[in-house]
């Protein structure tokens, strides 16, 4: 045993090196030990199982329980050539310990799935469920860390970022309190609490976002902090009242892996490199397509990491700062102040801007802000809501711009849609079936023979897909396509020509990321099909 603890020392430092992968190390481990090699990622782990061994004992170790066999304890372990550890856990279950060697990320993986803090919220939630008191904002910290309601909120916002969710919904109903995660686009129910615990939880969430916790009628916003894991997160939220009372949604914001590059959103070399040379046009507007939801904030930060900021004044309008830039000049509206996205850019106008960042176009008077910018002499980057490029035109018209204003301003659009990428740990070749097929081939020329389709695994969390990526379509505003404009073609002719020009639809798009193995049809056809 002492020699197989030095030879995996060794394994380590040259899994660290690069030499070998922990797969092939957990794998040698396993032949010299004569242990089983655990296949966690497609292991179900019972609960009352993970609940004989704590989580942070499972976290400190590097370990998970899966199984009782002959009335030994199976625990899948990084390192089963540690006796003590495998003594302490015997210690602690009251077991016989059958160690088997699994792989690290695995295990962590197989952790943050059935580790899940459920379980300790509702203990937290049992004890104040019913109370009517608010948590007190001016409560020494030592109190506050001690309150259940605050162990509560923690552990749901520490649960949402391990489940690698984009938004927190906590929304009240007649008989409970819902909470739900988005991750990868869709809504999942997380935990169903008592219906009495609602006013405290509230009231915890906006004394974090500094909201006013006796105003429950009408909306509110507010934002905060916390360290999660090691790592600084931010949190937007948002508050309204229902039927049922006040919901509250959480935006978890600027985790490190959010990196702003733009070869990293999805989109295809000759799209970045067109995308690219709009960016740089001296002065006009550029926009960002899409509905809530579609990833344009990223997109347009992504744009401005790819400016000068050293010899331009940049100068952004956003709400809220979701990222801050090194050497950007970043206003947050502010509505009790009176600072819009439109009064906001017209006092930038008389800050010698270069390039000029809106958040949003959301009505005609910032929407008029915006095109006297961009006539001006500048360059102006913005996102609004539409549901392609070319019917981004339209709305423009729709929010009382007039065509020629359009056509004078507009250099060009992308719009855009997130999808979710089929798991790498667990996709199969799948064949498609006749209707998808034939939706593939009208759009490709082609069939489709086979494509990736994930089965469920511990790294996806058995829902077969894993992240989310963009599709695009850009469309230069040419002459053509402001001759057709202004002769006043419709969306779907103007759409037309930008194909013929060279365009790549978002199904098409789309559907050439299903070929290359990144997506399944079912999602191309839930998120862009019905666009087309």
């Amino acid at each position: 045993m002492q020699q197989a603890g030095d030879d995996r020392r060794l394994g380590t430092i040259l899994v660290d090196q690069g030499w070998i992968t922990s797969k092939s190390l957990a794998m040698a481990l396993s032949i010299q030990l004569n242990l089983p090699l655990a296949d966690l990622s497609h292991e179900s782990v019972k609960p009352e199982i993970t609940e004989l061994i704590p989580e942070y004992v499972a976290r400190r170790y590097q370990l998970i329980p899966v199984e009782i066999r002959d009335g030994s304890l199976i625990v899948v372990m990084e390192d089963p050539t540690n006796i003590s550890v495998i003594s302490e856990i015997s210690a602690l279950t009251g077991m016989n310990i059958t160690p088997a060697v699994g792989v690290g990320l695995d295990i962590r993986n197989a952790i943050d799935l059935y580790y899940k803090a459920n379980q300790k919220i509702e203990r937290e939630v049992a004890e104040f469920s019913g109370t009517t008191e608010a948590v007190d904002a001016n409560l020494e910290a030592s109190a506050i860390l001690e309150d259940p309601v605050v162990r509560a909120v923690d552990m749901i916002l520490e649960q949402a970022v391990r489940d690698r969710a984009s938004d927190i919904h906590i929304v009240p109903d007649h008989q409970s309190v819902r909470v739900r995660y988005r991750v990868d686009g869709l809504l999942v129910d997380a935990l169903s609490l008592p219906q009495g615990s609602h006013y405290q939880l509230l009231s915890r969430i906006k004394v974090l976002a500094g909201m006013n916790i006796a105003e429950r009628r009408r909306p509110q916003d507010g934002q905060f902090s916390d360290v999660i894991s090691g790592e600084e997160t931010f949190f937007r939220v948002a508050t309204s009242d229902t039927t049922w009372g006040e919901m509250a949604t959480i935006r978890i914001l600027g985790r490190s892996e959010s990196i702003l590059n733009i070869n990293g959103l999805g989109m295809m070399e000759d799209v970045i490199e067109r995308f690219r040379q709009m960016i740089h046009s001296p002065f006009g507007m550029v926009l960002v397509a899409g509905p809530t939801g579609s990833g344009k904030t990223t997109t347009l930060y992504a744009a401005l990491n790819q400016l000068d900021h050293e010899s331009h004044n940049i100068i952004t309008i956003e709400d809220p700062v979701e990222y801050n830039f090194k050497g950007i000049n970043q206003i947050q509206v502010n509505r009790a102040a009176d600072i819009t996205f439109a009064s906001g850019l017209r006092g930038v106008m008389r800050l010698d801007p270069d390039m000029i960042m809106v958040g949003e176009i959301r009505d005609a008077e910032t929407a008029n802000a915006a095109i006297q910018a961009a006539l001006t002499g500048h360059l102006v980057l913005s996102c609004i809501h539409a549901n392609d490029a070319a019917g981004t035109l339209f709305r423009l018209i729709q929010l009382g711009i007039d065509r020629y204003l359009i056509n004078s301003t507009i250099v060009g659009i992308i719009a855009q849609r997130l999808i979710r990428l089929s798991c790498p740990h667990c996709s199969v070749k799948t064949k498609p079936p006749e209707n998808i097929n034939k939706i593939y081939q009208d759009e490709m020329g082609a069939p489709l023979p086979v494509y990736n389709k994930g089965e469920g695994c511990t790294y996806c969390h058995k829902t077969g897909y894993l992240g989310r990526t963009g599709v695009f379509e850009l469309m230069p505003i040419s002459s053509e396509i402001r001759k057709l404009f202004s002769s006043g073609a419709s969306s779907n002719e103007i759409k037309a020509a930008a194909i013929k020009a060279g365009m790549v639809s978002m199904r098409r798009d789309g559907l050439l990321k299903v070929q290359q193995g990144l997506t399944t049809p079912d999602e191309i056809l839930r998120t862009v099909h019905t666009v087309e």
